[in-house]
């Protein structure tokens, strides 16, 4: 394949996948009362209403406030998982694997119907944010698993031995040996965790409680009753949070590319 016919593919590709968030994106600046494309005219009118809107305020909190507990409890499992994956695991290290990469390969309105039997069959119901937690750590943890597992590639465990030899205790090999190793994948995976926790629709939507929303099901729930630029507006602020992660996990990690 020739260099310039390659070059035109790629742009082809990129074009494709992007074209939906700049058309979101023009569309916010729309001065016109409807989401039309192309716009009415550019104003920040839209922007003005989203951020006086209470409801979608409130959204975003709670999104934030799901997202930050589910990156600290995934990173937490994902990271243990994953050292036992690596370390210990030994004949089981297929079956954990794939024990950790199931919530990938089922389809994700499956995993929230078998979740919601699941709280309440355990009396967790959906009275509280326990449930919506619970859904989110489950999607989340492989991609901590994955980037976890793959910065331990490069670990020699003969390290930890040595640490051992000269009086270092478990916590203190982990702290001063292993973590400093595997720390790019442990921010990664966490980050990761934030993204998708923040963005995921079907999980929080069968697992919210009365009365509590995120910002993807408060944005379906508007879009259902309204067709006005305020929704690209609210598209695009979750796209440059999202984008802003990205920046950060980049700025970093350099966002290195591991073989798992």
């Amino acid at each position: 394949m020739s260099k310039p016919f390659f070059t035109v593919y790629c742009l082809i590709i990129y074009a494709f996948l992007l074209a939906p968030i700049a058309v979101v994106v023009i569309a916010s600046f729309n001065a016109g009362a409807f989401l039309t494309f192309p716009p009415q005219g550019l104003s920040f009118r839209w922007y003005l209403v989203f951020f006086n809107n209470e409801v979608f305020m409130r959204a975003i909190r709670t999104s934030l406030w799901i997202a930050t507990l589910t990156m600290v409890i995934s990173g937490i499992i994902g990271t243990m998982a994953a050292m036992f994956y690596v370390t210990h695991a030994g004949k089981l290290k297929e079956t954990v694997r794939v024990a950790m990469l199931a919530p990938l390969l089922l389809p994700e309105v499956l995993t929230a119907i078998s979740l919601l039997f699941f709280v309440y069959s355990v009396g967790l119901g959906t009275q509280n944010l326990v449930g919506m937690i619970v859904g989110h750590v489950l999607i989340t943890l492989p991609f901590v698993f994955i980037n976890v597992s793959a910065s331990m590639e490069s670990y020699d465990p003969a390290w930890s031995l040595a640490a051992q030899s000269l009086g270092a205790g478990r916590f203190t090999r982990f702290r001063r040996i292993m973590l400093p190793l595997i720390k790019p994948g442990v921010i990664g995976g966490c980050l990761f965790a934030f993204i998708i926790s923040f963005d995921v629709f079907t999980i929080s939507f069968m697992l919210k409680g009365v009365g509590m929303s995120t910002l993807p099901i408060q944005l379906f729930d508007y879009l259902r009753t309204n067709f006005t630029p305020e929704a690209a507006a609210v598209s695009t602020c979750s796209i440059v949070l999202t984008m802003a992660v990205v920046v950060i996990s980049e700025k970093v990690l350099g966002l290195r590319i591991h073989r798992f």
